[in-house]
């Protein structure tokens, strides 16, 4: 039965606009960035990987293409890492995926970090301790954000590009097709 004063629903509408106003909001927690990398690695934010001799694709999409370096060994911070992804929307460099096991290995990635970019103490509420740690640095170009699981003791850490990794959002479906 259609009832004729009865506003139009639109669910899917206020969804959204509580996903904008989430991706909008800066998060109090973050650490203002002391060094902005401007990239990773001495690759700026924005390079085309396709010609890098160094990194081979291993998944190409319609927007997205994820590579990897050509060596077996992925380090960071001088330690070990499960693996590194270098992800490129459009053509343009624009996110570095990295993996890790061990507590150890957390520690010695978290105090790079602070070293490089900006000292976690300063910032009331960032999660330190727990099951599940999170941590984020904010520069005008490079956001760093690392989640460890001390349970599993696996972390992962996304560096992107402040201007091009928001794009990745305009090429997610809205299904799970």
């Amino acid at each position: 039965m259609n009832h004729l004063n009865s506003p139009p629903s639109y669910p899917g509408l206020s969804l959204l606009i509580m996903m904008g106003l989430l991706i909008t909001v800066t998060p109090v927690w973050a650490v203002p960035m002391v060094n902005d990398p401007k990239g990773f690695h001495e690759i700026a934010w924005g390079t085309s990987l396709t010609a890098r001799q160094d990194l081979e694709t291993i998944h190409s999409g319609t927007h997205v293409t994820e590579y990897r370096p050509k060596t077996n060994r992925s380090t960071f911070a001088g330690a070990e890492m499960t693996s590194i992804l270098y992800v490129s929307v459009d053509d343009q460099f624009a996110r570095v995926t990295i993996r890790y096991e061990g507590e150890q290995v957390h520690k010695q990635v978290l105090n790079f970090l602070e070293a490089q970019f900006g000292s976690l103490q300063r910032v009331p509420g960032q999660m330190a301790r727990g099951l599940n740690q999170q941590y984020t640095w904010r520069g005008p170009d490079t956001e760093i954000n690392v989640t460890y699981q001390a349970g599993t003791e696996r972390g992962y850490l996304f560096i992107d590009s402040r201007t091009l990794a928001p794009r990745f959002n305009d090429y997610m479906t809205d299904s799970a097709e």
